[in-house]
């Protein structure tokens, strides 16, 4: 895996006006490594991350739930939020927060490629979602260029 070219990618679609400040699609994104095939033993990691400040033992729960594969009937938790599934298509699903203080609420877009999860958060509603789905799609068609 060329970890050169993910670091170039990430970087330039993170100062892109993709991530972080007010204004941009996403608050937040999370790229992790992610093997679904591989053992359980084998954790995921943080490969990179923006506007928000997670470890690896607070993803466990996230990653257990991608394993367990049953979007539709649980949530899961980022962070302090608990999101639940509000469609799932073939390589991404996206998620409400269901313990929002946001009076516009907040939603998590999670897209799935060869070797990575990323998992992007932004607040607001349906344009709010089709802007990062927008974002989303940009930053992981750049990974599937190269298999990752």
């Amino acid at each position: 895996m060329d970890s050169a070219f993910v670091d170039r990618a990430w970087d330039k679609w993170v100062t892109t006006g993709n991530v972080g400040s007010s204004g941009n699609p996403l608050k937040a994104a999370i790229l992790i490594n992610y093997d679904p095939t591989g053992p359980s033993r084998l954790l995921s990691t943080i490969a990179k991350q923006e506007g928000i400040d997670i470890y690896p033992v607070d993803l466990k729960q996230f990653i257990d739930f991608m394993r367990r594969g049953n979007l539709p009937t649980e949530t899961f938790v980022l962070g302090s939020n608990q999101y639940i599934i509000t469609s799932i298509h073939e390589n991404w699903f996206a998620a409400r927060c269901l313990n929002t203080s946001q009076p516009a609420g907040e939603g998590a877009i999670v897209m799935q490629t060869a070797v990575y999860v990323l998992v992007a958060l932004y607040d607001g509603s349906i344009g709010s979602a089709s802007q990062a789905m927008a974002a989303v799609d940009q930053f992981a068609s750049q990974l599937s260029r190269k298999n990752f």
